[in-house]
């Protein structure tokens, strides 16, 4: 089996700058994500979360080179490689050997009328030029690899004849049936009880471990990112909110939509009837964009904010900037520990009484 050019070492496995994906709807163009940057490493995991809409999923099959309609624009580097501006021929030698996806519904992700060991085949023999043979050996030690039990018997068996788990375990052995770097994962869990949740996690987690993998989960369960990813970015209304190491961004959420996110995860110490927190009204249309914070409208801090301080939330787009060490964030009242001065409105003249004064605030106060 060939083995994969290393990627520079100052070069990240997956470099995604200010990606762009517009696409046409009803002679419009909708900007379902925009100016979006992040890192997958080695060996790493990318979590990236938010709500239905958020352009999460848009975000990996841009990665992936499979928007047919949409304009993608940017830049999307594979250990180094540009990938935007490869033919399509050329992307199509990538995907399953370089860069490979686990999809949400493996039921209808996989084909109904073949056997599960001929679809895991098909891929091997396609990038490795491998006889039947071999293939079917190769489907056979995947379906083992990823704990399908009595895989020498199972490999002939269809979709249907295996549960949501075992599909789903299916679906992760044809990912990485030809070894791929980076695997991408978009709500691998998402149909399933907790239980098996945490057996496809764990299995994504060791199979990461022994190989090197770079992982980018795509997720909206932040129980899910707290388990298994390194790094966080959080994405709303197509852009992105805050990124941060997981560590980070559990302790100290600076984004409002963030602490939202978590302040809506049930608790164990709550009463069995307390009732769920939720973040009050819905996503924003794409089609008709604000011009400010899009979270502005849903945001308690820009609500009850001095009517000076609002303004900006409502007509000034925050910028993604480093709030700390490794540690981004796109609002303009960011949820900090200690002293805080509002970004953008430091008085020239401290004795100006319309000037926004240095606040102290604490987590547990928001």
């Amino acid at each position: 089996m060939g083995t994969h050019p290393p990627a520079r070492s100052d070069e990240p496995l997956l470099r995604v700058r200010d990606l762009h994906v517009t696409f046409p709807v009803s002679g419009r163009r909708v900007r379902a994500v925009t100016g979006i940057d992040f890192t997958v490493e080695a060996g790493r995991t990318l979590g990236i979360v938010g709500e239905s809409g958020s352009g999460k999923s848009v975000t990996s099959l841009a990665v992936m080179g499979l928007h047919r309609t949409a304009e993608v624009s940017g830049s999307i580097t594979l250990s180094g490689r540009e990938l935007t501006t490869l033919p399509d021929r050329e992307l199509a030698k990538l995907r399953g050997r370089r860069m490979a996806m686990i999809f949400q519904d493996p039921l209808s992700s996989l084909h109904p009328y073949y056997t599960v060991g001929e679809q895991i085949a098909e891929a091997y023999r396609v990038h490795f030029k491998a006889s039947r043979r071999v293939a079917h050996r190769r489907a056979v030690e995947m379906l083992g690899e990823v704990g399908i039990p009595r895989p020498n018997q199972r490999v002939s068996d269809y979709p249907h004849q295996f549960s949501g788990g075992m599909r789903q375990r299916v679906m992760i052995a044809m990912a990485l049936a030809c070894e791929p770097e980076l695997l991408i994962a978009d709500e691998p869990t998402t149909a399933l009880d907790v239980t098996v949740q945490a057996q496809i996690l764990e299995l994504i987690a060791r199979i990461q471990a022994e190989r090197g993998l770079g992982v980018m989960l795509i997720t909206h369960d932040l129980g899910v990112v707290a388990r298994v990813a390194h790094e966080v970015l959080v994405m709303y209304a197509g852009r992105g909110a805050e990124q941060a190491s997981a560590d980070a961004l559990f302790a100290e959420p600076a984004h409002p939509y963030t602490r939202g996110l978590l302040d809506s995860l049930p608790r164990l110490d709550d009463a069995d009837d307390a009732p769920l927190r939720a973040i009050p009204g819905s996503p924003p249309s794409l089609l008709e964009p604000a011009a400010g914070c899009a979270f502005e409208p849903r945001c308690s801090r820009a609500t009850t904010a001095a009517p000076r301080i609002r303004e900006l939330c409502t007509s000034g787009r925050p910028d993604f900037a480093p709030l700390r060490d490794g540690h981004l964030v796109a609002c303009h009242l960011p949820l900090v520990t200690g002293e805080r001065v509002d970004p953008g409105h430091r008085p020239d003249n401290p004795g100006d009484p319309q000037a926004p004064s240095l606040e102290r605030e604490s987590h547990d106060s928001c």
